[in-house]
């Protein structure tokens, strides 16, 4: 491989969307994890009950204001 494709603008912004990629998919994995255990109690049905509803939009919501609020405190340190 050319060793300035590897430095091209392309290659980077295709890396930098990769990365960006993966952070969101490990993200969701963790609030379903995280929230899942927190809010699903017992055996689901064919439906989430309303509480459960509720539970897991507040826990979702809660989750990603934390992500917001800890990315912006690390872009503030740099």
């Amino acid at each position: 491989m050319d060793p300035a494709a590897l430095n091209s603008p392309e290659l980077q912004h295709f890396i930098n969307q990769e990365k960006e990629k993966a952070m969101v998919n490990e993200m969701v994995a963790k609030l379903t994890s995280v929230c899942w255990d927190k809010c699903v109690t017992g055996t689901p049905g064919s439906k989430f009950s309303s509480g459960e509803s509720t539970c897991l939009s507040h826990c979702a919501q809660r989750y990603m204001d934390m992500s917001l609020i800890i990315v912006k405190r690390f872009q503030s340190m740099h």
